[in-house]
């Protein structure tokens, strides 16, 4: 028999679990999971009206907020910095006192505010009015002060707070993050916003690492790419492997062109079919053609090559299959692509 999945109605619907403070938590993730699924009601014009001035301003959005409204006005500025659309946070108290000349009539102002009456916050009404910056507010209340003189308001009022008292902002602002998630998600879809774009904002971060780095930032250059002529004795293959410690070298013709490469998978593989290798040219035991990668591709292309192939290394080479670098698994790891 399938079991119901959906969230209780109500408090009352949620079985015990034996634990007060397990029965407490649980009430407030219920609460705090029907403040956000009602959020998705409330979505209208106002929000088609914040997305237009947000993509059509020329300048950035100015997030603002008191107390805990402020905090999770820092958070959505963060969060749509990070997509593509240009965004900051300043702290209302701040503003009369200076940072307003931070706001320029090109930017769009974000004012959080679950009652849509703090004080701090609609002191600046007047003063955007002047400049003739666009408001888009963000309250529990569209007929408060605030959402009346917006441009354009998002409703993200909640039935109660998780909070027993009804006091602490717990749902509220639960709401009032999800609520700018849901902006910053619907900006980044207009703008076409790639991966490659975020990972442009996180170029610390291992995404970025994974996304930006290419093969020739990372690959052995000029004399620390291993290699020996065809035709040559073994031997010299060997010693070029040990020399320069990537555990193959490449095997070139007379023009420098990529023959082969012979590697430490290869050595195994020679042991076992010959019994005296002080004849052999490396030529009749390499691997041909070898796997081979292009300089201007991505690191985590490279990686891909050599999971597929079972290999810890690759050779580099330019459009006319000459090896111009050598790149190893461990170049990788230390680079943070894997």
């Amino acid at each position: 028999m399938t079991r119901d999945r959906s969230p209780p109605t109500s408090c009352a619907d949620i079985p015990s679990t034996g634990s007060p403070l397990r029965d407490s938590a649980r009430r407030t993730l219920v609460i705090e999971e029907q403040a956000i699924a009602t959020l998705a009601d409330k979505l209208d014009s106002h929000f088609d009206h914040a997305c237009e001035l947000i993509l059509a301003c020329q300048g950035r959005v100015v997030v603002t907020g008191m107390g805990k409204s402020g905090h999770i006005g820092g958070k959505i500025a963060a969060t749509l910095a990070s997509t593509g659309t240009p965004a900051f946070f300043v702290h209302p108290g701040e503003a009369s006192h200076g940072d307003l000349g931070m706001i320029t009539p090109g930017d769009v102002v974000l004012a959080l505010s679950n009652s849509g009456e703090t004080g701090e916050v609609t002191a600046l009404l007047p003063l955007l009015k002047r400049i003739g910056t666009p408001l888009i507010s963000m309250t529990g209340r569209p007929d408060s002060t605030l959402a009346r003189h917006a441009d354009a308001h998002l409703d993200a009022g909640v039935e109660r707070e998780a909070c027993p008292l009804d006091l602490a902002p717990t749902a509220s602002t639960t709401a009032a993050l999800a609520l700018g998630d849901a902006l910053a998600v619907a900006l980044l879809e207009a703008r076409g916003f790639t991966a490659e774009d975020f990972a442009r904002s996180h170029p610390g971060g291992s995404l970025g690492k994974r996304l930006l780095l290419r093969v020739d930032d990372l690959m052995h250059q000029g004399d620390r790419v291993p290699r020996v002529p065809l035709g040559s004795p073994l031997r010299d293959a060997l010693l070029e492997i040990t020399r320069q410690g990537l555990g193959f070298t490449c095997v070139v013709d007379e023009e420098d062109h990529l023959i082969g490469v012979y590697t430490d998978g290869d050595l195994r593989r020679t042991l076992d079919q010959y019994q005296d290798l002080s004849g052999l040219r490396v030529d009749e035991v390499m691997t041909c053609p070898g796997k081979r990668i292009a300089p201007d591709l991505l690191a985590a292309e490279a990686v891909r090559i050599m999971e597929d192939n079972l290999i810890t290394a690759l050779a580099v080479v330019d459009d006319e299959g000459h090896p111009i670098g050598a790149l190893h698994m461990h170049d990788l790891l230390r680079s943070g692509v894997i």
